[in-house]
């Protein structure tokens, strides 16, 4: 949280005295995109110290409905608040949200340090290539973790949530009125879908049985919203489209971590959960290459549609796999 607030207060410091560089922004955001990852493994083997053992599928369906929730809000939010306050002070807002947080977890009673028989000192995580190789192999040895890091990487690699920071070229392509509140309404309606997924997902106890299988089924029908919203040429279709793909992006995305979270081995579980973020946070880059690199030699619509049946292509192929795998055992 920390190098959040760092990446945020040096936004609002180049903007207020407009003073911004290519260089110093491409170092910001590198900065931002690791904060994103490094936070992630941590926060999700602590949620086994905090929560008590029956509450724990509820707890690790809660927290990956949270990260989900988070990634798709924030724009619109971000949006919501570059309409009202600017930029410049809307950053420096933005840096005041971690502190309730950073103020609680300086002192939280969790952790290594306090569980029950942990006097010995605690080992390092990662001590070398063998370590990794070795999350690497209990990953392979389980189906259903193997799927769900193929799953994360895969929508990473081709998607992502790159679409979003080409929201104010669909905007204008679909012509409806002010592009500002045309762009922070298509982000609203993502962020729609995604928060009514979550209640629901919370509310009945799981909207679906968390199974790999599943989870690859709720990608593939958000490659399908996705390709149908870049091909949409009405504003009021595009906006039903964002919505179901922020109620199918958040579904899969909360299960495939929930599944992970569940069935990965004890005595390798921040290993294995390290390794299925770098998946899901770490392959975003290459979504810059097929929906943004490209989008500016064929266009953002077609770039989005290609890039989001392809990724359905390969989930077919994942599919399969899976069916295989079930059809063995």
């Amino acid at each position: 949280m920390l190098l959040f607030m760092t990446a945020s207060a040096g936004w609002a410091w180049f903007f207020i005295t407009d003073t911004l560089q290519m260089w110093q922004a491409m170092l910001l955001l590198v900065i931002h995109g690791c904060a994103g990852v490094l936070w992630q493994g941590p926060t999700q083997v602590l949620l086994h110290d905090v929560v008590p053992g029956p509450d724990l599928p509820s707890g690790v369906r809660l927290l990956a409905t949270a990260r989900s929730l988070g990634v798709l809000v924030g724009p619109a939010m971000g949006g919501a608040i570059m309409l009202t306050i600017g930029p410049r002070y809307g950053l420096l807002l933005n840096l005041c949200f971690y502190l309730p947080a950073l103020l609680w977890l300086w002192r939280a009673p969790y952790g290594p340090r306090f569980r029950a028989g942990a006097a010995a000192v605690s080992k390092r995580a990662v001590r070398g290539i063998g370590d990794l190789l070795r999350a690497v192999a209990d990953v392979r040895a389980d189906r259903r973790l193997a799927s769900m890091v193929l799953l994360a990487g895969l929508a990473s690699f081709f998607v992502a949530n790159s679409y979003q920071a080409q929201m104010p070229g669909f905007a204008r392509d679909l012509g409806h009125g002010d592009p500002g509140t045309t762009y922070s309404m298509l982000l609203a309606a993502d962020a729609a879908g995604a928060l009514v997924a979550g209640m629901l997902m919370e509310s009945m106890g799981g909207l679906f049985r968390p199974a790999a299988g599943t989870a690859v089924a709720l990608c593939m029908c958000w490659c399908l919203a996705l390709a149908g919203f870049a091909a949409a040429g009405s504003y009021s279709v595009a906006l039903l489209l964002l919505f179901l793909a922020g109620v199918f992006e958040l579904s899969f995305s909360a299960m495939a971590q929930t599944l992970v979270q569940l069935h990965a081995p004890d005595a390798s579980r921040g290993r294995v959960i390290g390794l299925f973020n770098m998946s899901a946070l770490g392959l975003r880059t290459f979504a810059g290459i097929t929906v943004g690199i490209v989008g500016a030699a064929v266009g953002i619509h077609a770039s989005l549609a290609g890039a989001a049946l392809v990724l359905f292509a390969a989930l077919v192929l994942l599919r399969m796999w899976l069916g295989r795998g079930r059809a063995a055992a």
